[in-house]
């Protein structure tokens, strides 16, 4: 049986303490994308084509592209057996119900409270709809391996699999759906960073391959 390594979500907030999803994660798959939109009617170029010749053309050419943030998507396994195997006292009356409601807090909008500290919208500070002007979506960590990746998470699909007599759930699997948050903020660029390096060592075997 393989190994499996942790997995974290950590509430990036004031907060003392933050919400913090702690998951084991070796997932069969998970999946990355990035798609870029390219305009159809006024594209640069002759006749709203993307025409070039040389490599000094092409950014004339790319004017016309835009470049959406990369999403991600996976699915994770929240089982208390083994704690209730061991007598865990939480685990044995709550099952995951309690990683379940970090979830759940997580995706929901918060109402900024007194010195900054976020609570949910939802305990009455907020407005009858989701995300009213002066509620937020919660920014995440999205820790995984060697990556801190900032994200929201735009989606969480949980499926309840096996419940205590009381029907409350002790195994669930999620299925999470993530943006990643890009610009200026250092988790990001340390991403670039890491991104950067392992694109030049693979430049640096395909090269040394050659000869």
């Amino acid at each position: 049986m393989l190994n499996t390594t942790k997995g974290m979500l950590v509430e990036y907030t004031l907060s003392i303490p933050p919400l913090v999803l702690v998951f084991e994660f070796n997932p069969k798959t998970l999946s990355r994308t990035r798609t870029i939109k390219l305009k159809t009617g006024n594209a640069p170029g002759t006749h709203g084509g993307y025409d070039f010749t040389l490599p000094t053309e092409t950014p004339r050419a790319s004017q016309g592209v835009s470049v959406e943030p990369e999403s991600f998507s996976i699915e994770i396994l929240l089982d208390a057996t083994d704690r209730m195997n061991e007598g865990d006292a939480v685990a044995t009356q709550f099952g995951v119900e309690p990683e379940l409601d970090t979830l759940r807090s997580m995706v929901e909008p918060k109402s900024q409270g007194p010195a900054g500290l976020q609570t949910l919208a939802s305990l009455g500070l907020g407005g009858e709809r989701a995300f009213q002007h002066n509620e937020t979506a919660s920014v995440i960590l999205f820790v995984w391996g060697t990556h801190i990746l900032p994200i929201f998470l735009t989606s969480a699909q949980v499926t309840e699999e096996a419940h205590l007599p009381s029907l409350v759930p002790y195994r669930a699997r999620v299925t999470l759906a993530m943006q990643i948050i890009e610009g200026n903020n250092p988790f990001y660029k340390v991403e670039k960073l890491q991104q950067t390096l392992g694109a030049s060592l693979n430049l640096g075997s395909t090269i040394g391959g050659l000869f």
